[in-house]
């Protein structure tokens, strides 16, 4: 139960979480009471904990309601230019309290749940993540809605409103089992169905050559079925919208076919086309080609863009009548951006649009799908590269596959023209990839159709414009940019750690929520003892707070004293969870050699899941387990050193984990990690930084100064001069006798005593093809573990160094992100300004 706040707490609480006016909490409870009763239909001798928290969702919901509608006819006078966020995923997590926080309802909620006799913390929990996301790509896009809607710009995000998400993961014997996420089974409260706005997707069929111009015909149809999420700005009144797609067969769905079976059948068959929203592909950084996973990309962009330029059109609000019938200045009132290749299709689908529907000119739809569309990219990595097989675009997609072609024989037209004879820069910059199978390079087609292609991370910009797309950058530097990653400090700092949220208030007032650079005002404070002892009380109330989470949940002791080590992110082998294992086992040997020097207690947690398909991932994830059961229950070691598996790491556990760190491991081989975002949340929230010069490390160090980072390994300079002379990992296993000591453990089955060569694949991996040189990077990496522990016994210079970390991370707000897009890509002005709030005079 929450404890009523003394006089001074709710002082010191006040600026975060909003007022708790009394009329404010009178009306929450008079709308909770009719929503338990009329949305409901409980009364409260019956209702369930689950009850309460769809009358509280419903009751918050509301007050979204009005500015959801005002925002949206605020648009429609100001006539804004639009920016279209296409992406496969959008990992958002909770969204009551991200809500109750944008809306400054936080206390208001918490005093009348408190009236009501109700825990809202335990009613929070009752909410499903909306887990529609694997990793950092589909995060992102729900931090970019975020900034967007804090920023006042008309934004949209469009994607699949998966029925099931990321899979839930469970530990049995160490291994990882898969769940279905079915998020939905209970409702979801924030969404709202707009069958209004069904639109009807084609696939298959033929293509017919007319005088009139050319057909798409004898094609099966799927209806796109729109659910729209409001999504508030930080206190501005704005609502923008989320609007995912679901499939649904159309009436007639195979009752028109005189040879199908019968009635029943062809009803039943009906899942066939709804199956298109069916599962989100649990697959990051890898690309599986299969046919539901091109209907998927084709699907969300087809109802889009057709929702698109209904907008567009529109004469009126809501009106379905068309004025702007020249699509001729779409540029100017559309932008476009694709996260990753995955909405690639934009591209021919709105070629399709203008040419065979519009009737426009090639040359003059180029111009405008080339102004309207933007490109991120977000891995280097080959195997995440998407290339399409041809004879699979021919079945699916037999128009778009022509206008493909199409556009690659004007490409490599233009090539040619500038280096004429070149023919091997020609098949290396070609949208067709020929060989044993043909095959659509969807970056170079993306590349291609936008007029801005970005990395996301200077680092990675960089990256891409010297190897992967240098081709491209040669002929058009102009396209390439960057566009460093960013956080919602709103989501990332407010609402998951609002104790350190307050103590910055206390210092630097409450601006800095919206305008994170101004954290840069704590550096004053960095010598201050209060503020020291303020910031490092926060942070062990944290980790006391997860460690009672931890027990509760899973059943596991652990001493909050020691520093927690967290390593969280999907599990691959380029993020080298393979490098802190050897890290954990050394650790272990050192401490059974010598139990009675005085160690630095840690307690090192790794989190996270592997594609269900990935076999060395899953390894890699029974090799932790296996160490922790070793680690755990050796006595000699006791408290000086534990090993979590975090099970299930997801948005609300990482939520969780994020604020109680001390330690945040970042240690990717340079050049494979495109930016990072959780090192980000680490740094805004008081861990300090184990990691490569890597992705956006690179940028942390030379914001904190690289000092206030443990920063080890190979620079991507080392690296690439190392794959010039082979990387030889036995030369290091043969010098390195902690490093031999620990790898002939793991092969002899010390960590599996019942099943000694378990590891065997990964120790020959490891030996003989490992990509991601861990042994390269172990010795640095081992003494700067050493470093880290000798600094933490220092509890003061450890805290100052976390004050300077802080104090850097303001260029990390995905606000900034954003504003860069708005600027440089988009062609919009970002603004702070409030819009009428529903109840003021307009």
């Amino acid at each position: 139960m929450a404890r009523p706040l003394s006089d001074q707490d709710k002082r010191k609480q006040i600026s975060v979480r909003g007022l708790a006016g009394v009329e404010n909490v009178s009306d929450l409870k008079t709308n909770f009471n009719r929503h338990l009763h009329f949305t409901l239909v409980k009364d409260r001798n019956v209702a369930t904990k689950r009850d309460y928290y769809f009358a509280l969702a419903n009751t918050v919901r509301d007050y979204l309601v009005g500015r959801w509608i005002r925002t949206q006819q605020h648009y429609y006078e100001k006539d804004p230019k639009r920016v279209y966020y296409l992406s496969l995923e959008f990992y958002m997590g909770r969204t009551l309290q991200n809500t109750m926080v944008n809306l400054a309802l936080e206390n208001a909620c918490d005093e009348a749940t408190y009236q009501l006799g109700l825990d809202m913390e335990e009613l929070q929990d009752i909410e499903e993540d909306a887990g529609l996301g694997n990793g950092g790509l589909g995060r992102l896009a729900a931090c970019f809605l975020d900034s967007m809607a804090s920023l006042g710009l008309a934004a949209y995000g469009y994607g699949i409103r998966y029925e099931f998400g990321i899979f839930n993961q469970k530990i049995v014997n160490g291994w990882q089992v898969e769940e279905a996420d079915d998020w939905l089974r209970y409702g979801n409260p924030w969404e709202k169905a707009r069958p209004e706005y069904m639109r009807p997707v084609h696939f298959y069929g033929r293509v017919e050559h007319t005088e009139e111009g050319v057909k798409w015909v004898d094609t099966q149809v799927v209806l796109a079925l729109p659910y729209d999420t409001p999504v508030p700005g930080y206190r501005n009144n704005i609502v923008n919208t989320m609007r995912l797609w679901s499939a649904k067969a159309p009436c007639d769905f195979n009752l028109k076919d005189f040879n199908v079976g019968g009635y029943i059948q062809a009803v039943l068959d009906r899942n066939l086309a709804e199956n298109i929203s069916r599962v989100l592909y649990p697959n990051d950084n890898f690309f599986e080609g299969k046919e539901l996973r091109l209907k998927q990309e084709y699907f969300v962009v087809a109802a889009t863009l057709q929702d698109i330029i209904r907008r567009f059109k529109a004469s009126k609000f809501g009106s379905t009548e068309f004025v702007r019938l020249d699509l001729s200045t779409l540029p100017d009132k559309v932008a476009i951006q694709l996260n990753d290749t995955h909405p690639a299709m934009a591209i021919p689908e709105l070629m399709r649009i203008l040419v065979d529907v519009e009737k426009l000119t090639w040359e003059k739809a180029w111009d405008i799908v080339v102004r309207t569309c933007a490109y991120t990219n977000h891995t280097v990595l080959p195997e995440a590269l998407e290339r399409w097989p041809v004879d699979l675009f021919q079945n699916l997609l037999p128009r778009h596959l022509e206008i493909i072609y199409e556009i690659n024989r004007r490409h490599l037209e233009r090539i040619s023209k500038l280096y004429p004879g070149d023919l091997d820069r020609l098949r290396r910059m070609s949208l067709v990839e020929e060989g044993g199978m043909k095959k659509i390079n969807m970056a170079h087609l993306c590349i291609v159709g936008s007029h801005a292609v970005n990395g996301v991370a200077r680092i990675h910009s960089d990256i891409i414009k010297s190897t992967v797309f240098k081709d491209f950058y040669e002929v058009d530097p102009q396209k390439f940019q960057n566009k460093t990653n960013g956080i919602t400090p709103r989501r990332w700092l407010v609402m998951c750690n609002p104790g350190l949220a307050e103590v910055i208030a206390e210092r630097i007032g409450e601006d800095y929520i919206r305008d994170l650079d101004q954290l840069q005002k704590l550096l004053e404070f960095v010598d201050d003892d209060t503020f020291i002892r303020d910031v490092a009380k926060v942070k062990q109330e944290n980790k006391m707070k997860f460690a009672a989470h931890l027990e509760e949940q899973y059943k596991v002791k652990i001493n909050p004293n020691s520093m927690f080590d967290v390593h969280v992110k999907r599990i691959h082998e380029y993020k080298r969870q393979l490098l802190n294992c050897l890290h954990i086992i050394t650790l272990y040997n050192r401490i059974k050699k010598e139990p009675n020097k005085s160690w630095t207690p840690r307690t090192i947690m790794i989190g996270g899941k592997a594609a269900p398909g990935y076999h060395t991932a899953k390894m890699i994830i029974k090799l932790i387990t296996a160490i922790g059961d070793i680690v755990n229950n050796d006595p000699v070691v006791g408290d000086h050193l534990k090993v979590i598996f975090l099970e299930n790491y997801r948005v609300t556990l990482a939520e969780k984990v994020i604020p109680a760190a001390d330690l945040s491991e970042q240690i990717s081989t340079a050049g494979t990690e495109a930016s990072g975002t959780g090192n980000m949340k680490f740094m805004l929230n008081g861990a300090l930084t184990i990691g490569t010069m890597d992705g956006a490390n690179v940028e942390m160090a030379e914001e904190a100064g690289e000092e206030n980072l443990f920063i080890f390994g190979m620079r991507v300079e080392d690296v690439e001069a190392m794959d010039k002379k082979g990387y030889d990992a036995l030369s290091y296993y043969n010098r390195i006798p902690e490093l031999k000591q620990a790898m002939d453990q793991i092969s002899g089955g010390a960590f599996s005593l019942a099943e000694p060569d378990l590891f065997k694949d990964l120790v020959n991996m490891l030996m003989h093809h490992d990509r991601f040189k861990v042994f390269a990077d172990y010795e640095d990496y081992i003494q700067c573990q050493d470093k880290v522990s000798a600094l933490y016994k220092n509890p003061k210079e450890w805290t100052k160094m976390v004050i300077h970390n802080i104090a850097a991370s303001g260029k990390f707000s995905s606000d900034r992100t954003i504003s860069q897009y708005a600027r440089e890509i988009w062609g919009m002005e970002p603004s702070l300004e409030k819009i009428a709030a529903p109840d003021d005079p307009r």
